[in-house]
């Protein structure tokens, strides 16, 4: 627009330079606007792509094809679009986090982020789906990784999604992301779950569950130990039965006898003692005399 105003001009100064008596300025005026024109023209046919950008081409609304960084000619009439080919961080945490529902209804909280960046080759796919950079995040990384994080999530446990299995849950989401926008132009070089938390409800369901587990398992050491100290009483007094049972079986008369006499020859050797070998009392118990004593 500059350039046909600036020639337009000169060819008014032109002209109404020719009907005045001192034409010089007005010719003068009509070639710095001219010169201004072809200038304006010409550094509106020069475009700039910078590095790591990409551009993608314009003209009445008929997509070219890619422009790569540095000094790009095109038509004046056409706008470019640039796409940043940088890896960009999306955080999907605090206000952005991710709720998400285990298989058994629980309610986690996923803090993610996903480093992507735009593949050059297909910056036009990436316009006719999104129209600029900003775009392409806000429509097609964020509402497919929040969907895929969702799908994954309903997957498994809320025991896996918070404890148990949060690394094989991270590679299927960064897989499942990768394999979504790869083909849309987007590549993504890393998924980090960085954080999962459970709700407040479910958390209370832990620690209940927990304190449950607890007292089973007190139950179960106390059942465990009384069940081992009574075969342990038992084995004892299976012992003690099969001793006295041994015992009684081997105390016959020439046993106690032969022990008697060993017995006075013992004491027969500590003092001097008169001893009546097979005498005893009325009760049948062996009487030892002391010869000292009357």
């Amino acid at each position: 627009m500059l350039c046909i105003l600036l020639l337009m001009a000169a060819v008014v100064l032109f002209f109404v330079g020719r009907g005045r008596t001192s034409p010089g300025r007005w010719r003068l005026g009509a070639a710095l606007s001219a010169v201004g024109g072809v200038l304006a023209g010409i550094f509106s046919c020069i475009h700039v792509v910078s590095a790591y950008e990409v551009g993608v081409p314009v003209t009445f609304g008929k997509v070219g094809s890619p422009l790569t960084s540095g000094i790009q000619f095109k038509s004046p009439f056409t706008e470019v679009t640039s796409f940043s080919t940088r890896p960009v961080d999306l955080d999907l945490n605090d206000k952005d986090v991710v709720e998400v529902r285990s298989s058994q209804g629980g309610v986690l909280y996923a803090d993610v982020t996903i480093k992507w960046a735009v593949i050059p080759a297909k910056a036009v796919e990436l316009y006719r789906l999104a129209g600029s950079a900003e775009g392409v995040q806000a429509r097609l990384v964020l509402p497919d990784s929040r969907e895929i994080i969702r799908n994954v999530f309903a997957k498994h446990t809320s025991e896996e999604g918070y404890a148990s299995a949060r690394e094989k849950i991270g590679t299927e989401i960064a897989d499942s992301i990768k394999e979504r926008l790869a083909p849309r132009g987007i590549d993504v070089t890393a998924v980090n779950l960085r954080n999962v938390r459970p709700s407040e409800q479910l958390q209370d369901q832990i620690d209940k569950k927990i304190q449950q587990e607890q007292a089973t398992e007190r139950s179960q050491e106390a059942a465990r130990t009384a069940k081992a100290e009574a075969e342990r009483k038992r084995i004892e007094a299976e012992g003690i039965a099969r001793a006295n049972e041994i015992l009684e079986k081997s105390l016959s008369d020439k046993v106690l006898y032969n022990q008697c006499l060993e017995a006075y020859k013992e004491a027969a050797k500590a003092n001097p003692v008169y001893a009546v070998p097979c005498g005893t009392d009325s009760n049948g118990t062996p009487v030892i005399v002391d010869g000292t004593k009357s």
